[in-house]
């Protein structure tokens, strides 16, 4: 199933662009081979740096992962949800450390990818990320405070 991208005329729609931060090479190169044919990608391979280039472009999608040397995922997160508006952020994160990522949810990120992922799973909540209505994206501010 691939729809979306083409219109009818057959011209390619402008790429939606991706900045993928992660301290891995290995990581890197995987998620480069699954998204670079549909999505125009940016990579950063620490929060520093991620900040950096979200600042210098726009961004429609920051896939981002928890654990990295300097500033943490969580960090980075946080900085990105002070933006108005603030940007859609899926998290990478190995196995072990889902009850981190469903924090960084709380904080404002639409959802998490587990790694090593599944080429359609990694493919899936991209797409819904980047699909997801303006009003249904999660809202740091909005939760309520229990």
């Amino acid at each position: 199933m691939h729809h979306g991208h083409q219109s009818c005329g057959g011209v390619a729609m402008a790429k939606h662009t991706i900045l993928v931060c992660d301290d891995e090479e290995i990581v890197r190169a995987s998620i480069k081979l699954v998204l670079e044919k549909d999505y125009q990608l940016v990579f950063a391979t620490d929060g520093e740096d991620a900040l950096k280039r979200f600042n210098a472009q726009a961004i429609d999608l920051v896939l981002l992962d928890l654990k990295m040397p300097k500033v943490d995922g969580l960090e980075v997160l946080k900085d990105l949800m002070t933006r108005k508006p603030a940007p859609r952020v899926l998290m990478l994160t190995a196995y072990h450390s889902v009850e981190v990522a469903q924090r960084a949810t709380q904080l404002g990120a639409i959802d998490y990818v587990t790694k090593p992922f599944e080429r359609k799973d990694l493919l899936n909540a991209v797409d819904r990320a980047l699909n997801l209505p303006e009003r249904n994206l999660p809202r740091a501010d909005a939760t309520d405070t229990r």
